[in-house]
């Protein structure tokens, strides 16, 4: 959230006066002292009061947000956010707040879903057939925007129920039912498909449940318990199969069906973040002793509830995809089966493999499906669709070779567990066995010689780590930095040039500057103090966020002491071992946060009478953001710096370029009603679009250049002087 801003850098705003701006530093530094207290029902107490006394108030509103927000309350937090901006459009904060909040609450995917007109029209077709079969009654599951609702009303459903547990959703819904003029035939429900109770909520059985609660791992939004419950309080029986009667007398859902499909490929960008891909970086090694892997992997054999796999556009993915097998059904399931449903809950896992038709390196399997709404009508996720959806990614982890040939096999197993489809313990089958797999089913009846392919197949699937190697969990994006080796190496060359400049003494002068060694040799000095090695050592503190090794690449460039600022304790065993497979003395590195008494206050000297050489920032988020309060950061850490010491990084040119895209509109904002069908919905959901599209990858995205690149902006940290509040760009647009 935006840093709240006090009553002396309040927004002005013409007729507040000094009484108003008194009150606002008051209620501001009382509320502080109640959150430290954790009095928080008085804290709310507090600003409800204030809020009576000054309804109008957008700073005290925006601040009454950002508690909410901290506290977990999004819905309650975007409202008063939302206020804010209204009553002040140019209050900074407040938008900011309202367009991170937006992002929560109302997810990207809506932008594109509906703006698909191919499937909003799929699904209406779908619709119309049942309602015209005598399918009269409909209760819409997850309802969002109710299109769905909408879509039955028009068909001539006689009775219309929807339901979401969202409360942004709840409310939008709400409005667009109304700018429809559906109001009076649409019930609207803000709870959870599971909490419907009959009468309590709707009167009698429904004949239709429609729902696109899937996503792209099919089960991930709970369709399966959704349908269960819904088959057993909410729907009417099912139509006994092979008997020609009237649907209305019956229950049915929409989708009828969904087919998964699954193929194995290689791929650089995944392998980038799920794998660390080299031994060494920057001089520094990685022990054999720690094995990193993505969450994914990590939690594949947990018991604990979280998606088993990552979502990517794989046909928009940079550097492309290879598919190594052919796609194969990975398995089926009719959503108007109830004891179907219920045994995916109970199934045991089962044993899939994939003929290799094409060599190369297994990175991993990625599923889509096929939703059939009914006989006639059908969605694909496929990444050879033109479709708003993206595919599931199971990344391949753990292996002691992904190399593989045509001939091989892709083992996997496969289970539904916890609402979610995942596939596991994958690995690869060398040609070598001779192993025909075409008759899955016998598999394991085919002698000895099957038990022996498989003990081959589980020595492929022997992780690197063993009994004295310690696992470190990372987030995929603190992998893919790991893997970025210009990034360290241009980290080693400014931190070498920065410490040579300050300490050239004959410890220094071992120092490796050439950019290609590993740095002051420290074997020598393992069985010494660190002060032994250097009795002043310079001081290094790395404050950026997530797993980083740099104080370990600093360390390795002479007598320093380097700090890191990591919090989490499998991170800092991992450094640890790093940090011994180096040959360091065990004091040398160092984790600030133990050092501090209040860890709030990061930025503070090493020691009383101590100051940085170097400290390390973060300005630049992995969504592409700039962090807030950077340059607040770049002030205090200004101060912390002996003469000649330098903030990394030590400014930041910031770039911008004109493009047409229509892909980029189509996820920003719904484009009018005819992607819609006419309804009017564009106007409420625009409400949530935000002004700045974060992770977006220019490689990928489908667009026409208009410009050249431009410098827009200098962040400087060490010179602020140099930085300038605002410049003008002018660029000539490309003949379109």
């Amino acid at each position: 959230m935006a840093q709240r801003r006090e009553c002396g850098s309040a927004p002005s705003r013409a007729g507040m006066g000094l009484e108003q701006e008194t009150f606002q530093f008051t209620l501001f530094k009382w509320a502080e002292e109640l959150d430290s207290l954790a009095r928080i029902q008085d804290l709310f107490n507090c600003y409800e009061q204030a809020l009576e006394l000054y309804p109008n108030d957008e700073v005290i509103c925006n601040s009454m947000g950002e508690h909410l927000f901290r506290m977990g309350f999004r819905d309650e937090a975007a409202g008063y956010f939302h206020k804010a901006v209204k009553l002040n459009p140019d209050f900074a904060d407040a938008k900011e707040n309202f367009y991170r909040v937006a992002n929560w609450l109302v997810e990207r995917w809506h932008f594109i879903m509906l703006n698909d007109a191919k499937r909003n029209l799929t699904y209406l077709k779908a619709i119309e057939n049942a309602v015209h079969s005598g399918c009269k009654s409909v209760l819409d599951i997850g309802t969002g925007t109710g299109i769905l609702s909408m879509f039955a009303k028009k068909a001539g459903a006689s009775c219309v129920y929807a339901c979401e547990l969202s409360k942004t959703m709840y409310k939008l819904a709400r409005d667009v039912v109304a700018a429809n003029n559906m109001e009076r035939e649409i019930k609207l429900l803000h709870l959870k498909s599971l909490d419907i109770e009959i009468p309590k909520h709707i009167p009698e059985r429904v004949s239709l449940v429609v729902t696109e609660t899937v996503d792209a791992g099919l089960f991930g939004e709970g369709i399966v318990e959704s349908l269960i419950h819904a088959w057993e309080h909410l729907l009417l029986q099912p139509k006994p199969k092979n008997q020609d009667t009237s649907a209305g007398d019956y229950g049915r859902v929409i989708p009828a069906s969904a087919t998964i499909f699954g193929v194995a490929v290689e791929c650089k960008e995944i392998r980038r973040h799920h794998r660390v891909g080299m031994q060494e970086v920057a001089g520094v090694s990685l022990s054999n002793a720690v094995q990193f892997f993505s969450p994914t992997y990590a939690l594949a054999g947990s018991e604990e509830t979280v998606e088993p796999y990552t979502t990517e556009k794989l046909s928009r993915i940079p550097g492309g995809y290879k598919p190594l097998t052919q796609p194969c059904q990975v398995m089926t399931v009719d959503f108007n089966d109830l004891q179907e449903l219920k045994s995916l809950t109970t199934r045991k896992p089962w044993k899939l493999s994939l003929p290799v038709t094409q060599g190369g390196i297994l990175d991993a399997i990625v599923v889509w499906f096929v939703l059939q709404l009914d006989d006639e009508h059908a969605l694909s996720t496929s990444p050879s669709e033109e479709t708003c959806w993206e595919q599931a990614v199971y990344p391949v982890q753990g292996l002691l070779d992904y190399s593989v040939k045509t001939g091989d096999t892709v083992m996997m197993e496969v289970c539904c567990q916890d609402c979610y489809l995942k596939i596991q313990k994958i690995s690869s089958l060398t040609s070598e066995c001779g192993m025909d797999f075409s008759d899955r089913d016998n598999m394991l009846s085919l002698g000895n010689e099957t038990e022996l392919c498989n003990a081959l197949a589980g020595l492929q699937t022997t992780s690197k780590q063993d009994g004295s190697s310690q696992a470190c969990v990372l987030e995929s994006t603190e992998i893919a930095l790991l893997n970025d080796i210009a990034y360290h190496e241009c980290f080693k060359a400014a931190m070498s040039k920065v410490l040579s400049s300050l300490n050239p003494s004959k410890d220094m002068q071992a120092m490796d500057v050439d950019g290609h060694g590993s740095g002051i040799n420290l074997q020598d000095n393992q069985n010494k103090s660190s002060l032994d090695m250097a009795s002043d050592p310079l001081y290094i503190l790395d404050v950026s966020e997530g797993f980083s090794i740099l104080p370990i690449i600093a360390g390795k460039l002479g007598p320093v002491r380097p700090y890191s600022s990591v919090e989490k304790e499998q991170h800092q065993a991992a450094l640890n071992i790093i940090s011994e497979a180096n040959h360091f003395p065990k004091e040398t590195l160092e984790f600030w946060l133990s050092h501090l008494e209040e860890e709030s206050v990061v930025l503070q000297r090493p020691k009383s009478d101590k100051l940085w050489s170097i400290i390390i920032l973060d300005v630049i988020e992995t969504s592409g953001l700039i962090q807030q309060e950077v340059m607040e950061k770049a002030a205090i850490s200004r101060c912390l710096l002996h003469s000649g010491g330098k903030i990394f990084p030590q400014y930041v040119l910031v770039y911008g370029m004109l493009v047409e895209s229509e892909s980029l509109l189509l996820e920003s904002a719904v484009q009018g009603t005819e992607p819609t069908l006419g309804f009017n919905i564009a106007p409420f959901i625009n409400q949530f679009k935000v002004p700045v599209r974060v992770y977006l990858d220019l490689s990928t995205l489908p667009c026409v250049p208009l410009s050249k690149p431009a410098e827009l902006l200098r962040l400087d940290l060490m010179n602020p002087l140099l930085n300038s509040p605002s410049r003008e760009v002018k660029r000539e647009e490309k003949d379109c």
